[in-house]
Formats: structure tokens, sequence, C-alpha cells
């Protein structure tokens, strides 16, 4: 079975999300393995400036990295990634699962993601150009991997 692993930044705090997230997990475990991992945010002070800001994702990324399996294939969620289909999603994810046995999501927190994690990315997607809370990125992840087997399997939830 396809193990799942999603590694992020930030505590999911709002119930509503949790839920979401809980009930994605539950629908999934049919079809894969999943793990997600939340990792600390680092505190964004009121001010900031470059230096600051790069200092911040580098910290919050190195954790991130020492959470990724090494034969995982690696998907950044990024604005600069590439935009899917649901089918080109689920078909990504199948031609994956055919050399991997995992695959690893990586969400990074308010500033996004540093030059390092996105150089170990087997792949970077983005969702949408527009700006979410990375607290929703999770649900919206998750719904669309759920899809992704829904649509490989030819289950009726998809149209």
């Amino acid at each position: 079975m396809l193990t799942i692993n999603i590694v992020c930044i930030g505590k999911i705090k709002e119930k509503f999300f949790k839920d979401a997230i809980d009930e994605y997990s539950k629908r999934l475990s049919k079809y894969c393995k999943l793990n997600i991992v939340e990792l600390p945010d680092e505190k964004i002070p009121e001010k900031i400036n470059t230096n600051i800001e790069n200092d911040i994702k580098s910290k919050e990324c190195t954790n991130m990295i020492n959470h990724i399996k090494k034969d995982s294939y690696i998907i950044c969620l990024d604005l600069n990634g590439k935009e899917f289909s649901s089918e080109q999603f689920s078909k990504k994810i199948e031609d994956i699962s055919m050399e991997s046995s995992q695959i690893t999501f990586v969400i990074g927190g308010s500033l996004g993601l540093n030059q390092e994690i996105l150089s170990l990315a087997n792949q970077k997607i983005c969702f949408s150009k527009m700006t979410f809370p990375h607290q929703l990125i999770r649900v919206f992840l998750l719904e669309q991997i759920f899809r992704a087997f829904k649509i490989s399997n030819g289950e009726t939830y998809h149209r």
C-alpha cells in the first residue's frame, strides 16, 4: 500500500479544519497509509526584512528536511509549481506509485519554502496563484489526493 506523508509547518487550531482533515484522513485509509507531520512554526516579528525572512524559512525548512524519508518521492507545494487538473494529478500519483512506495508532500509556513528544500523536490505543484492559509491548503491537498484515488479506481465521486 502506498504511503503518503504530509510534512507541514504549523498546528491546526480551528476545529472546522481539524474536522475536514480527520474526515479525509478516514476516507483515505482505504487507499493509502497517511502520515501527517506537523512541525512548529517560527515566530514572525511584526517588522520583518529579507534577512529575518530567510532565517525563519531556513529554520523551518531544515526541520522539515529532517522529517522527509530519503526514499520518498518529494512534492513541494509552491506558488511557482505546476498546476494540474484533478485528472492529471490522479495520473501523476498513479505513475509515482509505480516507482515509489512513498510520496511526501511538503507544505511550508506562511513565508513559504526556501530554495534548499525546493531543490530536493521531484515535483513542485501549485493549487492556485491565489494566496490561501496553509491550514486550508492541507484540506485542499487531502481532498485532491482522495479525488485522485477515486478517479484512478473509476469510482463515482469525481464528475
